[in-house]
């Protein structure tokens, strides 16, 4: 690592020594080039006994895999597969809702949660929860407000991809974008993979209720149906890991989520591999929708599949505490994946240690 990050380095340890990270991996670019690749703690739970965080631990990032999910999409858009502006109905024809891909890949089409009360079960079943949103009516017209279509945007958007191209969004992603840019990320792991998953864990018992809001908001109906995923017991089993949930639960490293963003951050292109066309990442990471957010209840700033912050950067934090994202104005990518869910006071510090030395 070079000197000049060690505070970076400094204010990560100081989370674990600190004990409010039990298990986690840092990943930064800087001027092109990996600068900063960090993991310690423990994957296998609390306390100093269990398994150690290893380079290729993979870990639940929730929301960060938004973008991962869109960008499956986007290259479909890129290849001129799909057509952005075109009606949903397009490519699925059973769907209901008068939204085109645009408004699918921005959170306004409407459809911010699973209209069918389902149980944890149902995550594993493709078929029936798509079906759900095909025949659902939409909670406002689309297109005239956002509400961060949390647990169902990876259906969305998943079966469009499904529809045009023929591939699962988790096949099309392991072939089309994680083999060519060498990505350690996937939705609907083997179970090879499934042993490299870090178990998450909760930094206090009361993370679950916070994260899901009030009883009978928006919020809480977005992300509580199907049932379980704020429950240890389904996040980390075999069921939730094997599902493809691209809202929610891309498993990844550190590393592969910050080298996504640097080859995004140049123009569409890795390592002499080009994967997007510069025109499709300035168009998938400029601003869509700027105005209130129903599910967030904030403002927000979404591109297709992002959230843009107003100092320019671009990409996705999750519940729980990953966060992954490029910073165009200061020339760098980040990735902090975590298995201790919590908020996301550790990587507003990493970022100001990170800030202090650029």
């Amino acid at each position: 690592m070079h000197a000049r990050f060690a505070p970076v380095r400094d204010c990560f340890h100081d989370l674990l020594a600190s004990g409010r990270e039990t298990g986690a991996a840092l990943t930064i670019w800087y001027d092109g080039q990996q600068v900063v690749d960090l993991t310690a703690g423990s994957r296998s739970g609390h306390g100093p006994g269990g398994e150690p965080w290893l380079p290729d631990t993979l870990v639940n990032v929730y929301s960060v895999g938004k973008p991962v999910a869109a960008l499956c999409l986007l290259l479909l858009v890129d290849r001129e597969t799909v057509d952005l502006d075109a009606p949903v109905d397009r490519y699925w024809p059973e769907f209901r809702t008068p939204a085109t891909v645009r408004q699918v890949l921005s959170h306004t089409a409407g459809l911010p949660a699973f209209p069918v009360p389902r149980p944890a079960a149902a995550v594993a079943d493709w078929t029936l929860l798509t079906g759900d949103l095909a025949a659902a009516d939409p909670e406002w017209s689309p297109g005239t407000v956002a509400g961060e279509h949390a647990w169902t945007y990876g259906h969305l958007v998943g079966e469009v991809v499904r529809r045009a191209d023929g591939r699962s969004v988790g096949r099309f992603l392991a072939e089309e974008i994680a083999d060519r840019w060498q990505l350690d990320l996937g939705f609907g792991l083997t179970e090879a993979d499934q042993l490299r998953c870090a178990d998450l864990r909760y930094g206090d018992p009361g993370w679950p209720a916070r994260a899901l809001g009030e009883p009978g908001s928006m919020r809480a109906r977005a992300m509580g149906n199907p049932t379980g995923g704020l429950d240890l017991a389904v996040l980390n089993s075999p069921l939730w890991r094997g599902a493809e949930v691209p809202a929610v639960n891309l498993h990844a490293t550190a590393s592969s989520l910050a080298r996504l963003y640097a080859g995004l951050l140049a123009g569409g292109v890795l390592d002499g591999v080009r994967l997007f066309s510069p025109e499709l990442v300035a168009e998938a990471t400029g601003v869509q929708y700027d105005g209130p957010d129903l599910v967030l209840d904030r403002d927000a700033h979404w591109t297709l599949g992002m959230q843009w912050e107003p100092d320019g950067s671009w990409g996705m934090g999750g519940i729980g505490g990953s966060s992954a994202w490029a910073d165009p104005e200061r020339g760098y990518t980040l990735a902090y994946a975590t298995a201790h869910l919590a908020e996301h006071d550790r990587v507003d510090e990493l970022v100001e240690a990170l800030h202090s030395v650029l």
